[in-house]
């Protein structure tokens, strides 16, 4: 027997009957793992960059911390139940597409045991939602929690784009090695679009509460 990279070869030492066995590691969908991982990644920085840009956004024309926090947690609230409903409804188109092709498959040719393992691998829409509301009210919680226990107007702003630039670069690692790519590009990315995102809205935000309203 020959073992290598969790590969074994039983060869019988009966040469009119020979057998290979191989034993390799159960297969696991790296392409479906991937999709989601990206999905959650997804939602958990849209999480943090939306509601910090609104904090920011508030926090250009308002010194008040409960404003801020209040205008954080709608923006929480709304952002995740938007992901969650979105989510829901695109999974269950894709499953209604999947079901039939599945029941076109039937007609032509399959076995009652195949349709019923096909079925149980058709993608659940409760749960993609679940996770895709769970992955942004992950990524809203930082730029809230920075905020909450800060008095001084200007050290709270700071610390808010603090903290998002950190949550920024660790999700920006984790796709990049996830999706085996280069991870200082992928982090530099991302964390310029967050800080482009929060200084977008803080400056329009400042501008019109100072010259239209």
């Amino acid at each position: 027997m020959a073992a290598k990279n969790d590969v074994c070869i039983h060869v019988s030492e009966d040469k009119t009957e020979q057998h290979d066995q191989v034993c390799i590691e159960e297969d696991f969908d790296h392409s479906q793992r991937g999709q989601w991982v990206r999905a959650a990644v997804l939602g958990a920085t849209d999480g943090l960059v939306s509601v910090a840009s609104l904090m920011m956004g508030v926090g250009a024309v308002k010194r008040d911390v409960r404003a801020m926090i209040l205008t954080g947690f709608a923006g929480l609230v709304a952002g995740a139940c938007s992901m969650a409903i979105g989510e829901f409804v695109s999974v269950y188109s894709q499953r209604d597409v999947e079901a039939a092709q599945l029941k076109r498959e039937k007609r032509t040719a399959g076995s009652n045991h195949e349709e019923n393992s096909e079925k149980e691998a058709l993608p659940n829409p409760v749960q993609a939602a679940a996770a895709s509301a769970f992955a942004f009210t992950s990524g809203a919680m930082m730029p809230l929690l920075a905020a909450a226990f800060i008095v001084d107007h200007k050290v709270r702003l700071g610390v808010v784009v603090a903290a998002v630039s950190l949550g920024l670069v660790f999700f920006g690692w984790i796709g990049a090695v996830l999706g085996r790519t280069p991870v200082l590009k992928s982090c530099l990315r991302i964390l310029v679009g967050g800080w482009m995102a929060m200084a977008i809205t803080f400056g329009l935000t400042k501008w019109i509460g100072s010259t239209c309203l």
